[in-house]
């Protein structure tokens, strides 16, 4: 199993005292019914070549068409470690995608990991569509650090129910994904470049599974929902996709990303037992020589000792211009405010409770509580995120906004305060930036969502009854994917959950279509009593996904001034 990761769906079993990854138990749909032998799989072929599926079968027993494990760029082994990602642009013969592939370097003992492991996976309803249809892309979440495209992270089997051609990838994570030294040697981004030619071969190969190049929408959760933001201001990214969806992450955040992490590429090395760590020279050198096994499983090495925090640790960075195609030429809260973005429609959302589950794992343990209480100016820094100017005047206003000045001890009044200052820190005060600062610059239309329900299951449900507690970052998943790392899968029913597994999927598929989730016919009777209004600068309403949707407004600013204050911008 997963030990808890960073962004709570990592390829995880839940646990409450920790969040880095251990491995987990490897429980991708098998051979059943659902899914004939290889030699019986469909084919497709495409200008690139020809491909080789299985069949599978989505909750409602459609059958569909799957293909899953395609390189989409040369393995970035040997001299390609560290370097952009190299597309394949011709298969020379025919790709077997009837089975999984391999997850990227991370640390996992019960599920295939290779460092050739930038592969695409498409789902399709096949046959004889009048017209293409449209495609959903799926950046997976993880921290930049963990999970996969998989199907037993991101099966397909509710979204199949839709006319829609779903893909997923895998993207390289950590060190081998993320090193920035800042320098020709490693600019950085490298992760995100390999999720643009992955777009890139969606637009030259998805016709050929029934999909139209010209209508994508790239979705993500959490790192994926970052991500999905950067390429709308990526010069490499423009022209790649027509609608986006963000689900409970940004890249607009508290100050300016960085335009290097040599830190993290020291701290690498160290882990890793480098004699020589002084110049980026030394660092690659010493990190060509290690195995990709051996980086995978370093993770554990960069967290505090404190609560397994920060549960951020890579990000985007703004490439000093070496010559190389960049990703990002300048900080995202600038590119968005001056205009300097290729902007489409956008749903962004966060959960109601986030991650105030870390909360609880604090409150639980008594040596935990007193290092916060004691240490407040030290960790605090720390497990919220914060940027190191004027962090001690942040610490002492943060506490007294969450906490009322007060020290933490075990009740309620602790674990509220505690909780929503660790999602807000993480998640929720980035995602509302971002939602503040796209309703004011896109030309195009921007919807902000809370998903506020509570369902048979969580990413975090409480030890003893085993049952949720709140809306957990990664929730609304539950019902877009099958994740039967973690999951059942949610049968056809009358059920509560599965009439949100129908809404959720709903939306996504209207906005996939029209680029406005609000419904124009009666196809879609899920979706008969939404009527969810776009947020602007002064009517920032936004929609409550809940058992029943419900349009309010000014989502969690009670709370946001504060942060607003610490960190101002000019909107």
């Amino acid at each position: 199993m997963w030990f808890h990761t960073l962004f709570l769906c990592i390829v995880i079993v839940v646990q409450t005292d920790g969040h880095r990854p251990q491995g987990y138990v490897d429980t991708a749909p098998k051979s059943t019914a659902s899914e004939t032998q290889a030699q019986d799989g469909p084919r497709t072929v495409s200008s690139s070549g020809s491909f080789l599926g299985s069949w599978m079968e989505t909750r409602r027993g459609r059958r569909f068409e799957a293909y899953r494990g395609i390189r989409y760029a040369e393995p970035p082994v040997e001299e390609l470690r560290f370097k952009p990602p190299k597309p394949i642009l011709r298969y020379d013969e025919e790709v077997d995608a009837s089975k999984e592939g391999p997850a990227c370097p991370l640390p996992a003992t019960k599920v295939t990991i290779d460092e050739d492991c930038l592969r695409i996976n498409v789902y399709t309803p096949g046959g004889n569509n009048t017209k293409p249809l449209p495609v959903i892309f799926f950046i997976h979440a993880g921290g930049f650090y963990s999970m996969t495209g998989r199907s037993d992270l991101a099966g397909p089997h509710y979204l199949l129910d839709r006319d829609i051609v779903l893909v997923t990838i895998n993207y390289r994570l950590a060190t081998l994904g993320f090193i920035s030294t800042g320098d020709a040697l490693a600019p950085g981004n490298n992760g995100f470049k390999d999720q643009v030619v992955a777009l890139r071969w969606v637009q030259q190969n998805i016709r050929a599974f029934g999909g139209d190049p010209d209508l994508v929408t790239i979705t993500g959760c959490s790192a994926g929902s970052r991500s999905v933001m950067l390429h709308m201001i990526s010069p490499m990214s423009k022209g790649l996709f027509h609608r986006a969806i963000s689900m409970s992450g940004s890249a607009t955040s508290k100050a300016p990303i960085p335009h290097h992490q040599f830190d993290l590429a020291q701290k690498q090395v160290r882990i890793m037992n480098c004699s020589q760590t002084n110049t980026s020279e030394e660092i690659i050198a010493c990190l060509k020589t290690k195995s990709y096994r051996d980086l995978g499983y370093s993770l554990a090495g960069f967290f505090d000792q404190f609560n397994s925090d920060p549960v951020g640790l890579w990000s985007a960075v703004v490439e000093p211009d070496f010559g190389q195609e960049r990703f990002l030429t300048m900080d995202p809260t600038d590119a968005i405010r001056e205009g300097k973005m290729h902007a489409v429609p956008y749903i962004i959302s966060q959960t109601r409770n986030e991650f105030f589950w870390k909360a609880l794992n604090v409150l639980k343990n008594e040596t935990l509580i007193n290092t916060m209480n004691e240490e407040w100016e030290r960790i605090a820094p720390i497990s919220f995120m914060l940027p190191p100017e004027n962090s001690s005047v942040a610490v002492s206003r943060l506490k007294q906004a969450y906490l009322g000045g007060k020290k933490l001890v075990k009740d309620d009044a602790s674990a509220q305060g505690l909780g929503k200052l660790y999602g807000d820190a993480i998640t929720g005060f980035p995602t509302h930036r971002m939602a503040n600062l796209m309703c004011r610059h896109s030309p195009h239309k921007v919807y902000d969502a809370e998903f506020d329900y509570i369902g048979n299951h969580s990413h975090y449900e409480d030890p003893d009854t085993k049952k949720p507690i709140g809306v957990a970052h990664h929730d609304d998943l539950i019902y877009l994917f099958t994740l039967s790392y973690r999951f059942p899968t949610i049968q056809v029913s009358d059920s509560k959950d599965s009439q949100m597994v129908d809404k959720m999927t709903a939306i996504w598929y209207n906005f996939a279509r029209y680029g406005d989730p609000n419904p124009r016919d009666s196809e879609l009777p899920e979706l008969s009593t939404l009527a969810w209004p776009p947020m602007t600068p002064t009517d920032r309403k936004y929609l409550q996904l809940g058992e029943k949707f419900s349009v309010r407004e000014k989502l969690f600013e009670d709370r946001f001034h504060v942060w607003e204050e610490i960190y101002p911008i000019q909107y």
